[in-house]
C-alpha cells in the first residue's frame, strides 16, 4: 500500500478511538458515582436503623399483671399450740414431808382420787392444842352458865344484887365467845389437815409429777407444782390470726388441726372465742379453738398446724415477690399508669408466702403491677408493656452493624 494511503487511514481512526475513550471514561465515572451514592445511602439507612434500635432500647420493656385474688385458697394456715381444756397444777397447802405418792405421770385419775399424802407433825400438834383449848373454853363457859343461874336464883331471894347478875351474864358471853373462837380455830386446822391428802380436782391425766417420798414440802405456789392434772378429752388450740384476716375468721368458723406425729391426718376444730384485740407487737389477734380428743390421740403442749376456713371475700391481694422494691423511699411496688408511664405505690405486707406476697394496703385489683421492675426505674418513666405474650427478642447491636455493608 502506498504511504499516502496509510497516513490517511491513521488520521481517520484517531477520532473513532477518542470517542471510545470518552465513552469508556464516562461509563467508568458513572459507575464510580453509583458506587459512592449506593454506599452513602446504605450507611444512612444503617445509621437510621441504629438510631431506631438505640431509641427502642432506651424504653424498658416490662411484663405487667393485675394483683391476684380469686386464685387464693379459701383457707388460712397458721401455727398453733395445743393446750388441755382444763389444767390444774397441784400445790401443797401445808408444810411437811411427802409420806407417799399414789400416781405417776400418765395415770388416768377420777375426781377425788388420792394423789399423795403429806406428813405434817407441826400441824398435828397445833390441832391437838386447839382441841384442848376448845375443851377448856367449853368447860369455862359451862361454869359461867351455872354461876349465872345461881346468881339469878339468889336475886329472886334478895341475896344477890342486880350488878352481880349482870357481871355473871357478861362473863358467860365472854366465855361463849372464847368457845366459838376455839371451835373456829379447830375447824381451820382440821381443814388444813385435810389438805395433807392431795386429790384430783377433776377427771383427767397426770401430766407431771415433781415430788418424791421424803421431800420437804412448803405450803404455797412459790416452787414447782407437786402434780399437774390435765383434762384431755377436749383440747384448746391457740392461734394468732393476722389483723387482715380477723374479719374473715368468726366464732364458729370450722378448721382442721394437723400434728407432726400423724402425717396426712387432720382433726376437726371450731373457733370458740377471740381476744377481740390486736397485739401491738405482732399485729395479730389471739383466737381459741376447741378440738375433740376423746380417743386421746392429741397431746397437750404439742405444736399443731391449723387450717382455718375463711368466710366472705375479704381476701388480700397477691403479687410476686419479685415485684417488691425496697429502697430509701420504703417498700413500694411499680405499676403502669396512663400512657404507659411508671407510677410507684407505697404498700404494706399482710403475709409473706415465699414466692408470693399478700398485700394489706396500697394496691387495687385494677392496678397493672410490673412483675420484675428493672434497675434505675423512676417515677413517670415511659415503658413498653408486655401483656402475657412471649417476649420477642430485641435487635442486637451486632445485627445492626452487620447491615451497614
Amino acid at each position: 500500500m502506498p504511504p499516502e494511503h496509510s497516513a490517511a487511514a491513521a488520521l481517520e481512526d484517531r477520532p473513532a478511538n477518542g470517542r471510545k475513550l470518552r465513552i469508556f471514561a464516562g461509563l467508568a465515572g458513572a459507575a464510580v458515582v453509583g458506587v459512592v451514592v449506593t454506599g452513602i445511602v446504605a450507611r444512612e439507612k444503617s445509621d437510621a436503623h441504629l438510631r431506631e434500635w438505640t431509641e427502642a432500647q432506651s424504653i424498658p420493656t416490662v411484663a405487667v399483671a393485675p394483683p391476684a385474688r380469686n386464685a387464693l385458697a379459701p383457707a388460712l394456715s397458721l401455727p398453733g399450740r395445743l393446750e388441755a381444756y382444763f389444767r390444774a397444777p397441784i400445790f401443797a397447802r401445808v408444810n411437811g414431808y411427802v409420806k407417799d405418792w399414789k400416781v405417776d405421770i400418765g395415770a388416768v385419775v377420777k375426781s377425788g382420787d388420792l394423789l399423795a399424802e403429806i406428813e405434817a407433825p407441826d400441824l398435828d400438834q397445833q390441832l391437838l392444842q386447839a382441841r384442848a383449848d376448845l375443851v377448856n373454853a367449853e368447860a369455862a363457859a359451862k361454869l359461867a352458865e351455872a354461876t349465872l343461874k345461881r346468881r339469878q336464883t339468889l336475886l329472886t331471894q334478895n341475896f344477890a344484887s342486880q350488878q352481880d347478875v349482870d357481871e355473871r351474864t357478861a362473863d358467860l358471853d365472854s366465855k361463849n365467845a372464847l368457845v366459838k373462837a376455839g371451835r373456829a380455830n379447830v375447824d381451820r386446822l382440821e381443814a388444813l389437815s385435810s389438805y395433807k391428802r392431795l386429790v384430783a380436782p377433776f377427771d383427767g391425766i397426770v401430766t407431771a409429777r415433781d415430788t418424791d417420798v421424803g421431800a420437804l414440802i412448803n405450803a404455797g405456789s412459790a416452787g414447782p407444782p407437786m402434780f399437774v392434772v390435765s383434762s384431755t378429752r377436749k383440747l384448746r388450740v391457740y392461734v394468732n390470726v393476722p389483723q387482715t384476716y380477723v374479719p374473715s375468721v368468726k366464732v364458729g368458723t370450722q378448721a382442721k388441726v394437723s400434728v407432726p406425729e400423724y402425717p396426712g391426718r387432720s382433726f376437726p376444730a371450731t373457733v370458740e372465742s377471740s381476744a377481740q384485740a390486736i397485739d401491738v407487737a405482732s399485729g395479730t389477734t389471739r383466737m381459741q379453738l376447741g378440738v375433740d380428743n376423746e380417743k386421746g390421740e392429741l397431746m397437750p403442749g404439742s405444736y399443731a398446724g391449723v387450717s382455718l376456713t375463711l368466710a366472705g371475700d375479704n381476701q388480700p391481694l397477691r403479687i410476686p415477690a419479685s415485684a417488691l422494691i425496697f429502697d430509701k423511699n420504703g417498700l413500694r411496688v411499680a405499676t403502669v399508669g396512663t400512657g404507659d408511664r411508671v407510677v410507684f405505690r407505697q404498700i404494706t405486707i399482710a403475709r409473706d408466702l415465699g414466692r408470693e406476697i399478700e398485700i394489706a394496703t396500697g394496691l387495687s385489683p385494677s392496678d397493672r403491677v410490673i412483675l420484675t421492675p428493672p434497675d434505675g426505674l423512676a417515677e413517670n418513666d415511659q415503658v413498653r408493656v408486655v401483656s402475657g405474650e412471649p417476649r420477642k427478642p430485641a435487635p442486637t447491636a451486632s445485627n445492626v452493624q452487620d447491615g451497614k455493608g
